[in-house]
């Protein structure tokens, strides 16, 4: 099976960029969508970011991020990357990766597996 490994964490400035990265272990993110979820205490987990395996990798983003964040994929060395910059306090969470195993919806967070720990971000006012 494979296991997402998240890393590139950090703690940065509002108005700051982060880089996240989504090594696959194991098996590869070979024919698979792979998305990026978040976090924050006291709420649910939310859809982020996908990037489809197919098409050249079409990608998808929470209209909160959309302009900010850009995510892309290196089929090569098997990884998942989230660029996010001009970081706001809100965007403080734990980010996690995972797998997309069924037809649907991207922004749906029931149809992802094998999820990765998770890496801390968070953004100071």
């Amino acid at each position: 099976q494979v296991q997402p490994v998240e890393s590139g964490g950090g703690l940065v400035q509002a108005g700051g960029s982060l880089r996240l990265s989504c090594a696959a272990s194991g098996r590869t993110f070979d024919n698979y969508a792979i998305g990026w979820f978040r976090q924050a205490p006291g709420k649910e987990r939310e859809f982020v970011a996908a990037i489809s395996w197919s098409g050249g990798g079409t990608t998808y983003y929470v209209d909160s991020v959309k302009g900010r964040f850009t995510i892309s994929r290196d089929n090569g060395k098997n990884t998942v990357n989230l660029q996010m910059n001009s970081l706001k306090p809100e965007d403080t969470a734990v980010y996690y990766c995972a797998r997309k195993a069924r037809i649907g919806s991207y922004y749906n967070t029931g149809l992802y597996d094998y999820w990765g720990q998770g890496t801390q971000v968070t953004v100071s006012s």
